[in-house]
């Protein structure tokens, strides 16, 4: 198989949700990260009989002692050897404190050996304005954020993170600035922007209210709140535009990502690529971007034309290299190609296949009244819930060797140029310190005050 000489040999810990049936969480990154070439172990943060889209689920929790308790038998049988970490979905802020403790001690074991270990940390804590997790947990993720080499937010998440409102495409800029200089996030990818025809976003706070009737294109959120984000972020892809309530919906088209990796000085080099919705609900797709763009950002980082890239901490480019023609961008650009083939296959199947759900239902008959109604209703929406399953095993191909690259060629965007200077600047503490470092061999530990 083409994904033998992929990458260079990759061992991978995955620390996300886990169903039984269907493909979300470490379900659906465990495979797209094997087809690709990477060794990977998983610590699943739940344990749950099916994602929580089909509105009832059994299963647990993983606590947070549970998630250390399981990396301490790696580290104790010297098990822990990983050159990148993928985290997901962690269902309180204990063990999101659990999961950072383990983030550090992999990037401290790593620390002589620049750009041996990679963090991909994807931020789920809500979508469309809405916060499916604890509050506190919120603070815990920025508590990460100066540890992680790449974060996947979603437009809310990234509103959170930043603490900047996003409503057009300048504040975009500026809150990757923020990530990028506040918090010394080398790369960053914004994920499921809504953008009309002007280029000017959707808000992420858009008020919610009911569907006037049941519909297949719509989810109804649960009371839990841990359900409630397994629901939000991973299916933050193309949807029905109805579901997101939002007017005027004719002049929304695209998808869109918008990526970025940090200059010297942590300026954005800020890129887009747009992808069609698909009218569609589907789950699982957050983990399915964050599990590809692993050993494809492997793959461009070592195939770069900047000499030694994948020695260098946090792989990141020198400033001379255009935001289009960074690595982060060709990785995004197989992505979108990978996931936008798989995505409109699965649609299809899904058509067919309620298509003929629906022939052999009225061709039984329901029977009568609200109740038969409701149960009718509730019945093909598990069935369709079913149908829309992303069943990535079947869809190899389409991981290994994207098609349509050309469709999916990154744009640079200029406004990351635009954005003041002073945006996402670190400000000193009650000394004017700004942070603490290590300096040259013999000087020991340095402050920075202001910009000296």
């Amino acid at each position: 198989m083409a994904s033998d000489t992929l990458i260079p040999e990759t061992r991978v810990l995955a620390i996300a949700s886990h169903v039984v049936h269907g493909y979300v969480g470490n379900k659906m990154a465990t495979f797209v990260m094997q087809s690709l070439g990477c060794d990977v172990s998983a610590i699943n943060t739940v344990h749950y009989s099916n994602h929580t889209a089909y509105k009832q689920v059994k299963g647990t929790k993983t606590t947070a002692q549970q998630i250390q308790d399981l990396y301490e038998g790696l580290r104790q049988s010297n098990l822990n050897t990983f050159n990148l970490l993928l985290t997901g979905y962690v269902p309180s802020a204990e063990a999101v404190q659990a999961v950072g403790k383990i983030g550090r001690d992999l990037k401290f074991n790593a620390g002589t050996r620049p750009g041996s270990f990679f963090w991909v940390l994807d931020p789920v804590m809500g979508d469309n304005g809405k916060l499916y997790i604890p509050e506190d947990e919120v603070l815990q993720y920025k508590s990460l954020l100066r540890e992680a080499d790449l974060i996947l937010p979603n437009q809310f998440e990234a509103e959170l993170l930043s603490d900047v409102t996003i409503t057009d495409l300048q504040s975009l800029a500026a809150a990757v600035q923020v990530l990028h200089r506040q918090y010394q996030v080398p790369h960053v990818v914004i994920t499921s922007l809504r953008l009309t025809r002007d280029n000017q976003t959707l808000p992420s706070r858009t008020p919610s209210r009911a569907p006037s009737k049941p519909s297949s294109s719509h989810h109804t959120p649960s009371e839990s709140p841990e359900r409630n984000a397994e629901i939000s972020h991973p299916s933050a892809w193309p949807t029905s535009s109805s579901k997101l309530d939002i007017p005027s919906t004719d002049e929304i088209e695209n998808l869109t990502i918008i990526g970025s990796t940090a200059t010297s000085d942590y300026k954005p080099r800020l890129f887009r690529i747009d992808t069609p919705q698909l009218p569609l609900f589907f789950s699982g797709t957050g983990d399915m971007f964050a599990a590809l763009v692993i050993p494809r950002l492997i793959e461009a980082v070592h195939s770069s034309s900047t000499p030694d890239l994948a020695s260098k901490a946090s792989w990141r480019s020198p400033d001379e290299v255009p935001a289009q023609d960074l690595p982060l961008a060709k990785a995004c650009q197989k992505v979108l190609a990978s996931m936008q083939s798989i995505l409109g296959q699965t649609t299809k199947k899904c058509e067919v296949t309620m298509q003929a759900y629906d022939a052999r239902v009225e061709k039984e008959g329901c029977g009568f009244g609200d109740e038969a109604l409701e149960e009718r209703e509730e019945r093909r929406h598990w069935a369709l819930m079913n149908a829309s399953e992303v069943v990535v095993p079947r869809y190899v191909r389409d991981l290994v060797d994207p098609p349509d690259l050309e469709r999916f060629r990154p744009r640079k965007l200029e406004e990351g140029n635009k954005v003041p200077e002073e945006v996402g600047k670190a400000e000193g503490d009650e000394l004017g310190v700004v942070s603490v470092g290590l300096g040259k061999t013999g000087e020991g530990a340095i402050q920075i005050v202001g910009d000296e």
